[in-house]
């Protein structure tokens, strides 16, 4: 059946970026899409859940295909061991813009860009972290993943069903935009001594800059931000995991605006 085409294709992540569709598995971020605005095309799960999801599928808008098998045979399907044995394909949807962001979200303006962070777990997981925060939109470097790539869309629960993403032509010059209308831009940096990530100010309208694990944030983007900003560690360690550290930075965010 062509219609199970994208089920068969799970690991080749950049022809459902072509078809700008995604891929969500497991109960928790099935459910979640199903919850969510984006569109469902279709579900692949056994016949336990699908009594489960029935209420949810029965208030979608959409004709939704649900496809019913058992789990060996949807893992034949698939090429991999499932741990729930649901799957569903949704919309990846158009792209919010860096205006539509500024214009919905209420002040003081929350954002977060990442440069070059091409691991798509650890994306997931900065999302993830990101909707736990507050964060108000994710924007998304021309050198980083797709947040929608499976594993993205799995390790962030399915947050970012929920997160408005800006897919960006040049972080650096969006960047230099963003100041131009007085948003503060930190780059999160570890190897600084300058500041201290308590002596940064998060109380007004900030976006925070991510880096990858490997390279950390390319020259043009951390001169295009207004301050780079470190987490106090002991000696020994010089940095955390991207996931780690965004829950840090954002946590540090949300406090301060809290106490304010």
């Amino acid at each position: 059946m062509p219609e199970l085409a994208p089920y068969r294709s799970m690991r080749q992540q950049v022809e459902h970026w072509r078809q700008r569709i995604f891929v969500a598995e497991g109960e928790k971020v099935v459910r979640r899409l199903l919850e969510s605005r984006c569109t469902v095309v279709s579900l692949l799960l056994p016949e336990k859940w699908l009594k489960n999801l029935q209420p949810l599928l029965l208030a979608r808008p959409e004709e939704i295909h649900v496809y019913v098998a058992e789990k060996k045979l949807l893992e034949t399907l698939t090429g991999f061991s499932m741990y729930q044995g649901l799957l569903a394909i949704g919309q990846i949807p158009a792209p919010a813009t860096l205006e539509e962001v500024l214009r919905r979200s209420a002040r003081p303006l929350l954002l977060t860009a990442v440069d070059g962070l091409t691991n798509a777990v650890n994306l997931g997981v900065v999302v993830r972290n990101a909707a736990a925060f507050g964060v108000q939109a994710l924007l998304v470097s021309e050198t980083s993943s797709s947040p929608f790539l499976r594993r993205a869309v799995r390790s962030s629960m399915g947050a970012i069903f929920q997160l408005p993403a800006v897919e960006l032509s040049n972080l650096a010059q969006t960047l230099q935009k963003l100041r131009q209308q007085n948003i503060h831009c930190i780059a999160a940096h570890p190897h600084t001594d300058r500041k201290m990530l308590s002596q940064a100010d998060f109380t007004q309208d900030s976006c925070i800059i991510f880096g990858s694990e490997g390279y950390g944030i390319s020259p043009d983007v951390l001169a295009a931000c207004d301050e780079a900003v470190a987490i106090p560690m002991s000696s020994g360690v010089d940095s955390l995991n991207v996931g780690s550290a965004s829950a840090v930075f954002f946590y540090e965010a949300k406090r301060q605006r809290g106490r304010s």
